[in-house]
């Protein structure tokens, strides 16, 4: 396994860090933080007109069919400049129309997704707070060819502005909760459709949706009906390993500007950088992103290659959960007052990374994956 980046690798990183660099400034992720969408659309068409949006769908749909290790590339970067709205989102979630969409689905959505003119979420979790089957309750009852979907879902990334929502029903009861569950493209502007942005400490635009009624044709389900628990651990595998990449992004620019700041403050005569006790955190911050990037890009890697990695995937995202965390921490500690203020950077990631622990699924939730992947069932 070689981790080291390839030349169309390296270019892609600092492209994106370029055109972020300057489009996206700090100043406008804080503004976007209060934006009623939370992104910017001219801002998302010029990534489309970049290929960002089509880096994962296949050439033939007008994508740019770039590696799953490309991608993960980019999505480090991406979580390296904060990017708002519902890039990732978008991303992991057309996997699932590239992997198990019908023919007529995939004409239909892939080359809009692309073009930039789709915008995808995942409607999963729902009140119960639960990441497996069990937690699965929202209703897809038979009517006709058509299905008729009732229930709630919780914490549903950019539901608001989404076109689609990829909705995780139940359309079987059974004794093993993962055979009944079924996967449906929703129309996210359908009638019977409410999304309620929820208040978060990221502002990261989180909703509530309500499903009333709401027609799903049969033609929208992605894979097989009561089959399409395969197809959701499919995105959370994926979609945990490049929001891992997303956090390391954050995670190294906390690193770096710590490490700078301590090299330019002065306190009693010396930088703060001299201290032994100032040293010692900081080489805790570089030791946890240096064991981050070796877990994401061996995920990566052989997610890349069709290896399976559900276990590896499961230990990327426990671990780069609670790595962001505890050095967005030392970064606000170590930063002194200053990084307690709204308009510095520290805080900013501080919030990001403590909303970024249950997106595709909490630590606990994924340890518990390591621990039945090892044999502690």
């Amino acid at each position: 396994m070689d981790l080291r980046f390839t030349e169309q690798q390296e270019i892609l990183k600092k492209s994106a860090r370029d055109f972020l660099t300057k489009e996206c400034p700090k100043a406008k992720v804080r503004e976007l933080e209060h934006d009623a969408k939370g992104y910017d659309p001219v801002l998302w068409q010029k990534m489309a007109d970049l290929g960002w949006l089509g880096f994962n769908i296949p050439e033939e749909y007008e994508g740019m069919g770039y590696s799953f290790e490309d991608l993960a590339v980019h999505v480090e970067e991406v979580g390296r400049n904060i990017l708002p709205g519902p890039y990732l989102s978008t991303v992991v979630n057309t996997f699932a129309i590239v992997e198990a969409g019908t023919d007529e689905i995939k004409k239909e959505l892939l080359s809009k997704i692309s073009y930039g003119k789709c915008i995808l979420t995942l409607a999963w979790l729902e009140e119960n707070g639960q990441f497996d089957a069990a937690g699965i309750t929202l209703k897809a009852a038979h009517k006709g060819n058509d299905f008729v979907l009732n229930g709630t879902k919780m914490f549903v990334d950019g539901a608001h502005v989404a076109d689609y929502m990829i909705v995780v029903a139940r359309t079987k009861e059974s004794a093993n909760h993962e055979d009944g569950v079924t996967l449906f493209v929703v129309d996210a502007k359908a009638s019977g459709v409410k999304s309620t942005v929820i208040p978060t400490i990221a502002h990261d635009h989180l909703c509530e949706v309500v499903f009333k009624d709401v027609t799903a044709p049969a033609k929208n389900v992605l894979g097989k009906v009561d089959k399409g628990w395969e197809t959701l651990q499919m995105i959370i595998r994926k979609g945990s390993i490049l929001k891992a990449a997303e956090s390391l992004g954050g995670l190294q620019s906390v690193v770096e500007m710590t490490v700078a700041y301590s090299k330019e403050r002065v306190q009693y005569d010396r930088p703060i950088g001299a201290f032994q006790a100032l040293q010692h955190k900081m080489a805790d911050m570089w030791i946890a992103m240096g064991t981050s990037k070796y877990l994401l890009y061996e995920a990566a890697w052989m997610e890349s290659n069709g290896i399976p990695n559900a276990k590896e995937a499961s230990m990327t995202k426990a671990y780069i959960n609670e790595a962001y965390k505890l050095v967005a921490a030392l970064g606000v500690k170590l930063h002194g007052g200053i990084g307690t203020s709204y308009d510095h950077d520290a805080p900013l990631f501080f919030r990001r990374a403590k909303a970024a622990d249950t997106v595709f699924g909490s630590t606990d939730y994924h340890r518990e994956l390591v621990a039945q992947h090892i044999g502690l069932k």
